[in-house]
């Protein structure tokens, strides 16, 4: 196995290919032991013979991009991480696809707790800063059917009304790129989102405080929006979440 690993360390350095002999010279392998590695690698598709050099081969490939994409996945995972600690907030991440919210990342602590999905995020946009900043990133058509599919309901007494009074505040967000709530999802929690550009998907960043922390609410979202919102945008198109 670690002469394979050799062998394909060696390949990758060659970006035009290189011959058996050549490839056994820089290993430091016999002759005989490199023509049967290259051509086990070669059958399991790690590597690929042309005209008598060896490049990498599809297999080998599938592994450095999942490899690339997992390292793009933690950088991500990071970033909210450094986010939750400068704001001193839990932070959440999620995308309007396939016609649903799904929140695809939460970073908190024991110090500062996520809000519990007590009431599916997905069927409670309408009560959420998360939900309503990705439905005020939607086409009217894709908001009145999400709303068809999951319509304003009170989730707590703070929950907004009708559907037409959240049209009229998901308008008003969009002006503002700023989406906050007061206990409308899960009371004694606020709630501020932020939308954040990830190719043609609607997607938000969003932070959760104590009610008796309101104060900070909307300042600690500015910040996000100024300082955050766009290298953690470009981190979640890179990895294509």
């Amino acid at each position: 196995m670690q002469r394979a690993l050799r062998l394909l360390e060696c390949v990758a350095g060659h970006t035009y290919g290189a011959p058996a002999k050549q490839l056994a010279r820089e290993t430091g392998l016999a002759l005989p032991t490199t023509y049967h590695l290259l051509r086990t690698l070669v059958f399991e598709g790690y590597l690929r013979r042309d005209k008598g050099l060896f490049f990498l081969g599809e297999a080998a490939e599938r592994l450095s991009s999942s490899g690339a994409r997992q390292k793009r996945r933690t950088t991500f995972v990071e970033a909210l991480a450094r986010w939750r600690d400068v704001l001193g907030a839990p932070v959440y991440y999620a995308v309007y696809r396939e016609g649903e919210i799904d929140v695809l990342c939460v970073s908190d602590t024991p110090a500062n707790p996520a809000v519990e999905e007590w009431a599916a995020f997905r069927e409670t946009g309408h009560a959420h800063a998360i939900g309503q900043c990705l439905l005020s990133q939607l086409g009217e058509e894709e908001r009145r059917d999400h709303l068809a599919r999951h319509p304003v309901r009170p989730v707590t007494p703070y929950t907004v009304r009708d559907g037409h009074s959240l049209l009229r505040r998901l308008d008003r967000s969009r002006r503002a790129g700023v989406v906050t709530e007061r206990q409308e999802y899960a009371v004694g929690t606020v709630c501020a989102a932020v939308p954040v550009t990830v190719g043609g998907t609607a997607a938000a960043i969003a932070i959760s405080l104590p009610a008796h922390q309101v104060d900070r609410l909307l300042p600690a979202a500015q910040r996000l929006q100024a300082e955050g919102s766009r290298s953690v945008g470009s981190l979640a198109l890179s990895i294509s979440i």
